[in-house]
């Protein structure tokens, strides 16, 4: 037993009071703290609710456990067919990370003003990363496959690391805290579409994401040890070489640290600060790798965390910043969130008041750690929503590096909610129905949201999966040569990159509706320029205003192909005239239906309908066309 703490510190013995006394000892010696047993290795039946719905959850013997690797493969599986068929979904994705990384692998690509060394707010290390990533390819033994592979090979890739940095918290969340909330956790983020689509998105939030999983799972597990340096490496580290805003996510797991060590001793105290000491090296390792690899590329000394930080604070109340680019109402994120996580979402939010009631209320533990756990563990995600939810700009993508806390959250609400499901206490209401009523009622909840979920991954895949596939001919032998452009007008954001061309053909833009800036293409200059000129060579026209630069347009004329599209819904007008009818300039190569969104109803738009005929029409799908063209040879 440790000594009691001095009596001038009376909020010592407060804190200490939430802690068993083993549980006290063990911290003193730096040693794990008591843990939940887990299953052996040997496999076991795997049920998503208790066996006996008239014991608590605590209270039935036979935890859940899968093997991890088992759910690495389940959930590399699920993202696989992410990356092979769920459509981008932001234009960002592709101009500031699939170009560029085309133009580390294949020589040329758009250029957008982010990587301009005037601005330098995208990192070079980051897109090196991933292109070398794609280079791994090469020791697979299959050869003669399109360039076009090089994306899904790398989408692949980002799905299985996602896959990992998922499976490693799931084991930490089952074996330090409980079994059942790690399945739950696992179940909520193999069905969410949130997770499908974010999981193999090429972006620093997605990143992020990972790094997030990575130093929960760190900051979660206590046995042998703290690891509170491997922690901060992942967050910290991650935010640098990813999106410097994910860092925040650090604040609860390092005041948990604080308090622990604070309100224990002052060997403790020295422990952590040495922790910390240890992590802030680690990290600072990977700040000059990042600043080494974009200093080579820019030639210039550019601290691109930093870069990203002025832009999106200070430059924003200077006129400028990611306002510019649209603002959203505060309940963006809660509408975004409902889709993409359903009834797991509003469990997520109700989990902080729901573990309150359950701890402090009925006095039930839901694991065998301090009370303060379980709040520092759930307030990452509020932290984020918040600070998220009071910027004017928003955008899905900004709440990926959150999925992960949002996915323990709704385990830990949806734990509670069964538990009391559960209960055989008999002055509870709930207990006076019949157990089998109770877990039909759960088991049809859980139904409903796997559903909703599929539902609405399927209604994303059919409705906007076009730009994927729309490319293909241009593959076969004999429809393009060398120096030709395929063009786009309106759909220059929906263009999936140019790992989807064939070697020495050109994406160009033509003038359209849009009237900010469009990417340019990085410089091909070649000899007495080095490696890479065109990552360090100021390109012309570009400018952190989105003002128009008349130069990123090619004439019309100069195009051998065209990616339009045409809507019942939409007028033709002399920026954006209807090409797929200009039968005499252009034929069509391949069409592929597209959803008109203006003109179908919501349901329609949220999810999945079948096109049958008994089916209201207001209910129904409206569909559009999207069609590459290729110019007609009387016209070239």
């Amino acid at each position: 037993m440790p000594s009691p703490p001095p009596p001038s510190r009376p909020a010592r013995r407060q804190f200490m009071t939430t802690m068993t006394a083993s549980k006290a000892a063990k911290l003193q010696n730096n040693k794990a703290l008591p843990v939940t047993p887990t299953a052996p290795a040997e496999a076991r039946p795997v049920h998503m609710f208790p066996a006996d719905l008239t014991k608590p959850l605590d209270a039935i013997a036979d935890p859940i456990y899968l093997n991890p690797l088992i759910t690495f493969y389940i959930l590399a599986a699920a993202h696989a067919l992410a990356a092979l068929y769920f459509p981008i979904q932001d234009c960002d994705e592709v101009y500031n990370y699939y170009e560029p990384t085309h133009y580390l692998t294949d020589g040329y690509g758009k250029q957008t003003w982010e990587y301009s060394p005037d601005y330098a707010i995208r990192s070079w290390a980051y897109v090196t990363l991933h292109a070398f990533v794609i280079g791994l390819r090469r020791v697979i033994p299959i050869w003669g496959l399109p360039k076009v592979w090089k994306f899904y090979f790398l989408r692949i890739m980002l799905g299985a690391v996602c896959a990992a940095s998922e499976a490693r918290l799931y084991t930490k969340i089952s074996r330090t805290l409980n079994p059942r909330l790690g399945m739950l956790f696992f179940l909520i983020m193999l069905t969410s579409p949130g997770m499908f689509h974010a999981s193999v998105s090429f972006l620093p939030s997605t990143f992020s994401m990972y790094t997030t999983a990575l130093g929960m799972a760190a900051f979660m597990d206590w046995r042998g040890g703290m690891r509170t340096a491997q922690g901060m490496m992942c967050m910290i580290g991650g935010a640098f070489l990813g999106w410097p805003f994910a860092a925040a996510l650090i604040a609860p797991f390092m005041l948990e640290e604080f308090v622990l060590a604070y309100f224990t001793d002052k060997e403790e105290f020295i422990s952590f600060c040495y922790r910390i000491l240890d992590g802030s090296v680690r990290s600072t390792i990977v700040l000059v790798l990042q600043f080494c690899l974009d200093a080579f590329f820019y030639r210039k000394v550019a601290i691109v965390p930093f870069n990203i930080v002025w832009y999106n604070v200070i430059a924003a109340r200077e006129g400028k910043g990611p306002d510019i680019y649209g603002i959203e109402p505060w309940h963006f994120y809660i509408r975004n969130l409902l889709l993409n996580f359903n009834i797991w979402f509003v469990i997520a939010v109700a989990a902080m008041p729901l573990y309150f009631v359950h701890t402090f209320v009925l006095r039930q533990p839901i694991f065998k750690q301090s009370y303060l756990r379980g709040v520092f563990f759930l307030t990452p995600f509020y932290l984020w929503l918040a600070i998220f939810t009071l910027q004017p700009h928003k955008e899905e993508r900004f709440m990926y590096p959150i999925y992960p806390a949002l996915g323990f959250n709704a385990a830990m609400g949806s734990h509670i909610l069964l538990s009391w499901l559960g209960t055989s206490n008999p002055r509870s209401l709930i207990a006076m129905i019949p157990a089998k009523l109770r877990l039909l009622f759960a088991s049809l909840c859980f139904i409903a949201a796997v559903d909703f979920g599929a539902w609405r991954t399927l209604g994303m895949v059919t409705a906007y999966n076009a730009p994927l596939s729309v490319y293909k001919p241009l593959r076969l032998p004999g429809v393009t040569r060398p120096g030709d452009n395929v063009c786009l007008g309106k759909e220059w954001y929906r263009f999936p990159s140019s790992f989807h061309l064939p070697e020495g053909v050109r994406a160009k833009f033509v003038k359209s509706e849009f009237s900010g800036l469009l990417p340019g293409d990085f410089s091909q200059a070649n000899q007495g320029f080095g490696l890479y000129p065109g990552a360090w060579l100021t390109p012309t026209g570009m400018n952190d205003e989105n003002r128009e630069d008349p130069s990123k347009y090619t004439q019309l004329s100069h195009c051998s192909f065209m990616v339009d599209s045409s809507f019942p819904s939409s007028e033709p007008s002399p920026l954006e005239p209807d090409y797929i009818s200009q039968t005499d300039v252009w034929e069509k190569l391949t069409c592929e239906p597209f959803l008109d969104a203006s003109k179908t109803g919501t349901i329609g738009r949220i999810g999945w309908v079948p096109d049958w005929d008994f089916i209201p029409s207001k209910y129904r799908r409206q569909w559009g066309e999207y069609c590459l063209l290729r110019r007609r040879k009387s016209m070239n």
